[in-house]
């Protein structure tokens, strides 16, 4: 059983056993993936922050990465366009290092969490402890309702799969939309192989697939392909799609498909118990956290690594699940005492940057195979000397910023265990740039060398940033949409 946030009996179903679907870790690599109708949109965490300009300039100014095609004036409309749709809470605050969008009103938070706000400003002028940004309709538009969604209900059981539509996913939003065209198939039970090329005319002719039922090799024809198979599979079919022109994957003349890997840092968490407040509680189960804004290298190098990081935070208060020892855990007490509340508590944990680079990589095995043929995946990625630094401080920033605000019994862990790919955030691989000899991907997220092959999942990143990424893929994707239909009507994908 595979060991992410959120799983547990309810939502098994929605994750790949790793002996039904087996990979080669020549480093340790959690590698989580859900091949339901809907993906991991289903199970997702629902963080929708934009990306700032510092992140796409940070990592060549600074010096740790190559620059970006793109800037945020770019995607900008784009997010916009992606927020209105989905439906993002959240407020306008202002901050450089998140910009505003297009939001719905955010859930309140409690009493302890505007308690917090308050010393963390109080204490800490420069960091900002707001309402983050979620894909939760906390007051639909009639674009949601359109789309036969409804209000979020604050049950937090969001990784059961929402029956009201109340948070983002393909199956209640982008797929039911889509059907309304008309022109939708869906095929589940579908293993895509590889994505074929015609040497006659330069350009990807289909993708071939295997049923993953019958194990029937089917070939389907198209004249533009959008690979967004989740970026580790994006790139194993990418070197799986082998052909004379391309006898190392397709459009990887410069050998750096499968390279320049990233992920996030989630390593690092403190909590603390907050004193007080026992005549306070909240109504249903906020289903979002707050956030303070990275405080950290924005804009210029200022510590001993590089790049920042997002803290997620929040207070809950416990109850008092059970009995005194020795009493019977049945009946009208125990029931009492599960409605009876007990002390505060708070939290923060982190969500770090890291830095792609050419060691962290996936290739395909030689010699294993998985259950249909197809070479399994090997993931070879691991931590480095900045992701303990950048872990250290942010250890010990919480750890003060807990004891400043109130807190007591305050705990700080580097869980060492958390392996990489375990954030679920795995990044690169087909990286964008405006050099076809460093980068897979052009602005437009076409392959540099098959043109009418779009990437647009996490396989595309230049660098991971510090916010969760969805909402900067869904951007990139429907950008990479419009233009490939405008191209697609001047018959720029014809074969020649």
């Amino acid at each position: 059983m595979c060991k992410t946030a959120g799983l547990d009996a309810s939502n098994a179903h929605f994750f790949i056993e790793d002996k039904d679907q087996p990979y080669v870790q020549e480093k340790p690599f959690d590698w989580f993936r859900g091949y339901q109708v809907g993906g991991k949109s289903l199970t997702w965490g629902r963080a929708c922050h934009r990306w700032s300009q510092h992140e796409f300039d940070a990592p060549k100014k600074l010096g740790y990465g190559m620059d970006w095609p793109i800037d945020y004036k770019t995607v900008a409309p784009w997010y916009s366009h992606v927020e209105k749709f989905v439906g993002v809470c959240g407020n306008k605050d202002g901050l450089e290092a998140m910009p505003d969008g297009e939001f719905l009103p955010p859930f309140e938070f409690s009493c302890v969490e505007k308690a917090m706000q308050e010393r963390i400003r109080e204490h800490y002028p420069d960091r900002h402890m707001v309402h983050a940004r979620w894909a939760h309709l906390t007051q639909p538009t009639e674009l949601h309702l359109q789309q036969g969604r409804g209000k979020c209900q604050a049950r937090n059981l969001c990784m059961r799969g929402c029956p009201y539509g109340g948070y983002f996913s393909s199956v209640s939003s982008t797929l039911p939309w889509a059907d309304k065209t008309g022109n939708m198939t869906l095929r589940p039970f579908s293993v895509v192989h590889s994505i074929m090329y015609d040497e006659n005319s330069g350009q990807a002719s289909g993708v071939k697939v295997i049923d993953a039922e019958t194990k029937e090799v089917i070939e389907f024809k198209a004249k533009i392909i959008f690979l967004n198979a989740s970026a580790l599979n994006t790139n194993m079919i990418l070197l799986n799609s082998k052909s004379e022109r391309f006898p190392n994957g397709l459009g990887n003349d410069n050998g750096l498909l499968g390279k320049y890997i990233g992920f996030h840092l989630y390593r690092g968490s403190a909590s603390a118990k907050m004193p007080g407040f026992l005549d306070g509680y909240v109504f249903g189960r906020n289903p979002t956290d707050p956030i303070i804004a990275n405080y950290r290298n924005l804009g210029k190098k200022e510590m001993d690594y590089v790049g920042g990081f997002t803290t997620y935070c929040g207070a809950y208060r416990a109850r008092k699940s059970s009995l005194p020892k020795g009493e019977v855990q049945l009946g009208a007490p125990f029931k009492k005492a599960l409605t009876e509340a007990g002390d505060w508590h708070i939290y923060m944990y982190m969500q770090g940057e890291t830095i792609p680079k050419a060691t962290n990589r996936v290739y395909l095995s030689k010699t294993e195979k998985d259950p249909w043929g197809i070479p399994q995946l090997v993931t070879d990625v691991s931590y480095d000397d900045n992701d303990e630094k950048m872990i250290a401080d942010f250890l010990s920033e919480s750890k003060a910023m807990l004891e400043k605000i109130g807190g007591t019994n305050v705990e700080v862990r580097d869980n060492k265990n958390w392996n990489p790919g375990r954030d679920i955030h795995e990044m690169g691989g087909v990286r964008m740039g405006n050099n076809p000899e460093t980068s897979l991907l052009n602005e437009w997220n076409q392959l540099h060398l098959c043109p009418n092959v779009f990437v647009t999942d996490g396989a595309c990143m230049t660098s991971t940033g510090y916010q969760s990424p969805s909402i900067l893929y869904m951007a990139l994707t429907a950008r990479a949409a419009n233009f490939a239909a405008e191209e697609f009507k001047n018959g720029k994908f014809d074969e020649k």
